[in-house]
């Protein structure tokens, strides 16, 4: 049998890996796979069109329906342009923290669920416990829906999973959902001295933004009351504005990408329903008065469904179990849990370390949130000798 890998070393490996979204995660998804292989423990990867990332999914203890999921995204952001203080792709200890890309977001808790696959293969008489490590979480979560219908249906699926994401390992049932679209305004180039003889699509998108923005606003001046959220309503963002291509024409080209979060129990049905309704009806024939060809596409590039809470919940029920907390909590944040969550199980959001830490340069995690992390999981593994 190969050898068992601590949680600090098995740490520093993934952390060597560079898998910012851009990039193939093959050589980290390989290098797990093999390791859990060393130890008995066979993984089922699925790929992207290209297989150029994977997702993994290995089932530690009985071939049986059911179960407990550890989820984990292994791609990360990307560090271009940040002052880090050290190698980004190499684990560095300062302070009592541990430093590196992915440290807390979220190859953290992989590592730590990894470092115990021997441990919980031995108590995992009676409930198997389940890896799922995913690929481009940060961009559009669309790994995890490949691995997602990969799984058995029915009763056959796993019953619940614990998103690791960073919580400082407080138990999150709730988080909004995210919808990210890009809206491409085509119109028709003209000499700026006589603009009415074109069509400007930068002027026909800051009509788009005064919509947006009045969206916004409705949903402001009505929050949730008692609401754990903040702020506690469906909130809106423009990211990215682009067109044109010098002063004197008038800008045939216009690209606008914005997003919402939604509030748990906000589909945001009326969102793009009132968006295709005022270009439709309004904007587009007036522009088509000019130009006959003008355009005005949206899309969405993502789509990620919130958490909702599940009252009497078996994921909350046992991951509070697991850390003796009394209560729960929400986050800001988007992640998987959702996904899991429409799949068919029940799915809570519980990792090690701090959110405000990602993302960032000189990302790090505590010593001793690693601990915590670390001790949740033998926790895990002592109740899952005990059924």
């Amino acid at each position: 049998m190969a050898a068992v890998l601590d949680d600090q070393t098995l740490l520093d490996h993934l952390i060597g890996f560079d898998t910012t979204s851009v990039k193939s995660n093959l050589a980290l998804i390989d290098w797990v796979a093999n390791y859990l292989d060393g130890h008995g423990i066979a993984s089922r990867l699925t790929y992207d069109q290209g297989r150029q990332k994977a997702n993994l999914f290995a089932t530690i203890g009985p071939e049986i329906p059911g179960g407990i999921v550890l989820s984990g995204h292994t791609d990360v952001v990307p560090v271009d342009g940040q002052p880090w203080s050290s190698d980004p792709f190499k684990l560095a200890l300062r302070d009592g923290k541990l430093y590196g890309r992915g440290t807390c977001d979220m190859k953290g808790f992989i590592a730590l669920a990894v470092a115990r696959a021997v441990w919980f293969k031995e108590q995992a008489r009676r409930v198997p416990v389940h890896y799922a490590f995913s690929f481009d979480e940060e961009t559009t979560c669309n790994g995890v829906r490949h691995l997602l219908a990969d799984l058995p249906t029915g009763e056959r699926r796993p019953r619940l999973a614990i998103i690791g994401e960073p919580t400082l390992m407080t138990v999150a049932t709730a988080h909004k959902g995210a919808a990210i679209l890009t809206t491409r305004i085509t119109g028709l180039e003209g000499h700026s001295s006589a603009p009415d003889k074109g069509v400007n699509a930068i002027m026909a998108g800051a009509e788009i933004l005064q919509l947006i923005g009045r969206m916004a606003a409705d949903r402001k001046a009505n929050p949730i009351q008692n609401s754990p959220f903040d702020p506690p309503y469906t909130t809106f963002n423009v990211g990215v504005i682009e067109g044109g291509t010098a002063h004197n024409i008038v800008a045939r080209d216009c690209r606008i990408v914005w997003q919402y979060r939604l509030m748990p129990g906000d589909h945001g049905h009326d969102i793009q329903e009132r968006l295709e309704q005022f270009v439709t009806n309004d904007l587009l024939p007036r522009m088509r008065t000019i130009h006959p060809g003008a355009q005005v596409v949206t899309e969405k590039e993502i789509d990620l469904p919130g958490l909702m809470p599940e009252p009497n919940g078996a994921a909350e029920a046992l991951v509070r179990e697991l850390t003796g907390a009394n209560g729960t909590s929400v986050v800001s944040f988007g992640t998987e849990a959702g996904l899991f969550q429409q799949a068919g199980m029940s799915a809570v959001v519980c990792g090690p370390g701090s959110i405000e830490q990602a993302h960032k340069p000189d990302e790090f995690i505590s010593l001793d949130q690693y601990a915590q992390g670390g001790r949740f999981l033998d926790r895990l593994g002592g109740w899952l000798a005990k059924q």
